[in-house]
């Protein structure tokens, strides 16, 4: 889910949600004692569901196969390693059966370009974990930039958000003896020079929102105890959290912003300047992409009139304002358009190289690439990156010592590729390109449009093998999310290939509403009690797969995590009819209690809240804990979470699972003790989770 957004505007679409059945009278909730995440009772009650569902699943003949084939995949050593450009060498995380935890290592850009790179260690976190006796998993590295040298390692223990944070040395490989410590805590830090850290976290009564994230952040210099940081911003205790980020050019300008998060989408930003922190006139919903010739390169995601202006700038541009000019006066901002998109092409991302931004797009959800020139007379111009047709795109790495940058590009059968590019002429090459993991080629890759409720178009990509029988026999597994404006695009998943389609079946990716496909208008349309489009749109999806004879019923299965977890929850309830297997991972699913489960106050621009009459009653009609009925037919589903997430938590798939068990209705649950918000802390926890997951799908829509 995105975090660092600088707000909500005016949706485009305007097409009315169809309205969601009306929900039972609330009975008293049963089961808020699961809601004690690792206490004694709970926790008797999660081994005793793991141990009936591992009876099952895995005395399956195909599951010590999938885990293997699935470790396998996940341990490849011929995985394409992402580079990371810092202080001009090749960096990247790996994982592999010798390094279970990862390490960070580094080459120069001639080695990683070979076929066999030689590859220095910076950090082993297996090693350190087993030096601190801690179950350590890195969070990555927050680098002072341009030099790079002074860095901040977060370190989780088993992969939950909380982290532990340490100064590290990039050149001597080595932690800074007496440098920087930060312990344990769900905490927001940055560089604001190199012996001064701007740091938001727990200092006390007051200073934590109700999400769990820091309202106050404070000046920490070196050498001065955590305690006597000195205040510089605090919040209103209505709002989300505070956060820090530090931008720099390859032009040597720095900037440094506290960013006021009133909502998770509006966000105010202040300036940090010697007389202090200074408002910018941004608009509330809109996020900071970049410094590039002092010119802050800016996300717009709501209809923008500046202070003072007439001009209005449209929802989902790109913009550039001059920092020497809001140094001067923040509130009356003079932007300059990079980008503004389209009926059908909407931003996805943007970096800055030494002296240039590079921005990728969704063009019909196909991916698409420029790169822009600030002038000497104020203005940009923009060049057409060549990078390969239907093709998802996404940045790995940009470099502020030159103006090389690279690429990575895939599709559902294509696997990833690196490209070098030069954003001083436009160039683009195949660095490297990752080898197949598995068997693509009897397998094809369409795209299809559903027409949702309220006439809305859908689209769909379908992956399946080259001349099935259109009788409604492919076993199917369809898969979306559908929020927080995050992007559906296809890529390649070698589990998915080699555990799902290997095996015959097929795949199917939904770009509902909810998601950023199609800019911020096709977020807003699902929010709060709107958001019945969304499962309209994906229950819509399954229909037109039916209607086509892809599939049937009988066949088709589904799956989404997280938010898309919360939609897994409502179609099992509102269509279970439609549906023969139902996977259900680190999921909301208790929409009338999520606010005060782990992060879930934070949500509320999402999802709303129960405070809200309205709101309530909505989010009363489409709550699958609350809409279970006893006497429901509902396909046996397969609910999975981790005890370490502390994201969502476990405990809605915990008291889910519980009423389930009350009503005799037949379910499948699994709860990992580690993994945070995901699916292990780890390759061989991934493994086990993908077997346990495939296991279930073959068993219930493969003969």
């Amino acid at each position: 889910m995105r975090w660092m957004t600088c707000a909500v505007g005016t949706a485009v679409l305007t097409m009315a949600g169809s309205a969601p059945a009306q929900g039972p009278s609330e009975q008293p909730d049963k089961y808020t004692w699961l809601e004690d995440i690792r206490g004694e009772k709970p926790m008797a009650w999660v081994n005793a569901e793991n141990a009936r569902t591992a009876a099952v699943l895995e005395k399956q003949k195909p599951f010590s196969e999938l885990q293997a084939e699935a470790l396998k995949v996940l341990d490849s050593p011929d995985k394409l390693p992402f580079p990371q450009f810092r202080n001009g060498m090749v960096y990247n995380t790996w994982h592999d059966k010798d390094h279970v935890r990862g390490i960070e290592r580094r080459t120069t850009l001639e080695s990683y370009l070979t076929a066999d790179p030689k590859w220095e260690t910076v950090l082993d976190y297996d090693a350190l974990g087993r030096q601190d006796k801690r179950s350590w998993v890195g969070k990555g590295l927050t680098c002072l930039q341009p030099e790079e040298e002074h860095c901040l390692v977060a370190l989780s223990e088993g992969g939950e958000d909380a982290v532990t944070v340490r100064e590290f040395n990039l050149k001597t490989a080595t932690f800074v003896e007496g440098g920087f410590v930060a312990p344990h805590g769900k905490q927001e830090l940055d560089w604001l020079d190199k012996d001064t850290l701007l740091i938001g976290r727990d200092w006390g009564p007051g200073t934590m929102s109700a999400a769990g994230y820091p309202l106050q952040m404070k000046r920490w210099k070196r050498g001065m105890p955590l305690e006597s940081a000195e205040p510089v911003f605090r919040a209103n205790p209505k709002d989300e959290g505070v956060s820090v980020t530090t931008l720099t050019d390859g032009q040597g300008h720095r900037v440094v912003f506290v960013l006021d998060r009133r909502s998770f989408f509006e966000t105010e930003a202040y300036v940090v300047s010697p007389s202090g922190l200074k408002k910018v006139g941004l608009p509330l919903k809109c996020e900071m992409k970049g410094l590039e010739d002092n010119q802050l390169v800016v996300s717009v995601d709501e209809e923008w009139t500046p202070a003072g202006q007439q001009k209005r700038i449209p929802q989902g541009s790109v913009i550039s304002v001059d920092m020497a000019e809001v140094t001067k006066d923040p509130a009356h901002l003079k932007p300059v358009v990079l980008f503004s998109p389209t009926s059908r092409e909407f931003e996805q991302d943007v970096s800055t190289t030494k002296n240039h931004v590079l921005l990728t797009t969704l063009d019909n959800v196909q991916g698409r690439a420029y790169i822009y020139t600030h002038g000497k007379d104020g203005a940009w111009t923009r060049t057409k990156v060549p990078v390969p047709d239907n093709a998802t795109i996404f940045i790995a790495t940009t470099s502020l010592l030159d103006d090389e940058f690279v690429v990575g590009v895939t599709g559902f059968l294509t696997p990833w590729s690196a490209l070098i590019g030069d954003a001083a002429d436009g160039s683009l090459k195949v660095g490297k390109t990752e080898k197949p993991e598995f068997d693509a080629a009897s397998e094809v890759v369409e795209q299809y449009e559903a027409t949702s409720k309220d006439g809305t178009k859908v689209p769909y990509f379908i992956v399946h093998r080259k001349g099935i029988k259109m009788d409604g026999s492919t076993p199917t597994l369809l898969y979306a999310y559908g929020g927080f404006q995050i992007s559906s695009t296809p890529y390649y998943n070698p589990v998915i290939g080699k555990l799902w389609l290997e095996r015959g079946g097929s795949f199917v990716m939904a770009n509902i509403r909810g998601g950023g496909e199609f800019g911020p208008a096709w977020h807003e349309a699902g929010l709060k009690t709107h958001r019945q489009r969304i499962y309209d749109d994906f229950y819509a999806v399954g229909q037109d797969l039916v209607a086509r004879k892809f599939t049937s019923p009988e066949r088709l299965g589904i799956y989404g995590e997280s938010n898309g977890g919360l939609l897994m929850g409502v179609e099992f309830t509102q269509h279970p009819e439609m549906w023969k297997a139902v996977v259900i991972q680190v999921p909301l699913l208790d929409m009338l209690g999520f606010e005060h489960m782990s992060a879930g106050a934070s949500w509320v621009g999402e999802y709303g809240s129960v405070s809200v009459p309205e709101e309530r009653a909505f989010l009363a009609s489409i709550s699958p804990y609350n809409q279970l009925k006893a006497d429901g037919k509902y396909p046996e589903p397969l609910i999975f979470t981790t005890t370490a997430d502390d994201r969502v938590g476990p405990v809605h798939a915990r008291k889910f699972a519980a009423k389930m068990e009350e009503f005799h209705l037949p379910f499948y649950y699994d709860e990992i003790t580690e993994g945070g918000h995901g699916y292990g802390a780890d390759n061989r926890q991934a493994a086990r989770t993908h077997a346990e997951m495939f296991t279930y799908l073959m068993m219930k829509l493969m003969d």
